[in-house]
């Protein structure tokens, strides 16, 4: 059954009258099919309008919800034989920051990604996403060694930052933010940054400091959450759809200014409402950009990497 956001309950009364006149003619003869016909055609063109004029907070709520793919959905319907590898040889390891080797459409890869769960119990398991240092440090481990065999790196990033607890400052939120970013940027293979959900903060960054970075249409990539920024600025999270305007967190304001370099297109109605359609355009999207990068020496995959990251806010 189909979760409605706030913004969609005239979507969803629709639906709600449909399923109810499916359900009387199931119990009957009475044929009600040219009457679902109309108003299936009023619900997909209602779904339509509301998608082309989103606002950013509403994008907001698109890309937090939660029938969007995770990161085990990508990996189970873009990768194959997935070998995950866990523990950043330190302290532990991190559940809410996955990755290993696998194969994508022919090539030898390595996909890193943000697990936000799907489920009370798994979210709880995935920390929601926020990654600790130990995640990121395993990021780091992953990367180094993606470079030592010469592999590309895929990232799949989906979080609202990374974890703020007391237990992950002690054992050095951010240097380990910092230092996985630095290994982003010192990477001598191709790198490609996907943000699927939601990118938040230094959290994101880590993982996205790639040769190409994208976006799917109805994502946020942002320093802070509108609630957080809201909550600063006005002292009420109330106020998070004005900062959600302010902050230009959408992937059409951020290619404008240069951010991201490829939006990459959702269904009707954002991913959750099709994610296998939605998964299939990640791959194409990513197979674009590798495509694009083979070839590359590492002195051109890191002066262009670094290139790109220090032109953005350039006059």
């Amino acid at each position: 059954m189909a979760s409605f956001l706030d913004f969609e309950k005239p979507i969803a009364e629709l639906q709600g009258r449909i399923d109810e006149l499916r359900e009387t003619a199931s119990e009957g003869t009475v044929d009600i099919a040219a009457e679902v016909g109309k108003l299936q055609a009023k619900s997909d063109k209602l779904l339509r309008d509301t998608y082309a004029r989103l606002t950013p907070w509403q994008k907001a709520q698109v890309a937090r919800h939660g029938d969007r793919p995770h990161f085990k959905n990508y990996v189970a319907g873009l990768f194959e034989d997935f070998m995950p590898l866990a523990g950043d040889r330190a302290f532990g390891d991190d559940q809410a920051i996955l990755g290993g080797f696998a194969t994508f459409r022919g090539r030898r890869i390595l996909v890193i990604g943000h697990e936000r769960g799907d489920d009370t119990a798994s979210r709880l398991k995935h920390n929601f996403g926020m990654g600790k240092p130990e995640g990121y440090r395993k990021a780091i481990r992953l990367m180094q060694l993606a470079d030592r065999f010469g592999l590309p790196v895929v990232t799949l990033v989906d979080t609202n930052g990374a974890f703020p607890g007391i237990q992950a400052e002690e054992r050095g939120q951010a240097e380990a933010i910092a230092r996985s970013t630095e290994a982003c940027l010192a990477l001598g293979v191709p790198m490609v940054a996907a943000v699927v959900g939601e990118g938040g903060s230094g959290g994101a960054i880590a993982l996205a400091a790639g040769n190409i970075v994208m976006m799917f249409e109805h994502a946020i990539y942002a320093v802070i959450t509108p609630e957080g920024c809201a909550s600063i600025l006005w002292r009420t999270a109330d106020k998070a759809p004005e900062a959600a305007e302010a902050m230009k967190i959408t992937a059409q304001d951020l290619k404008g200014l240069g951010v991201i370099d490829t939006i990459v297109p959702e269904p009707l109605g954002g991913a959750q409402r099709d994610p296998a359609t939605a998964i299939a355009a990640l791959g194409d999207a990513i197979e674009a950009a590798l495509v694009k990068l083979d070839g590359k020496t590492a002195a051109e995959l890191r002066r262009s990497r670094r290139e790109k990251f220090l032109a953005m806010g350039r006059l």
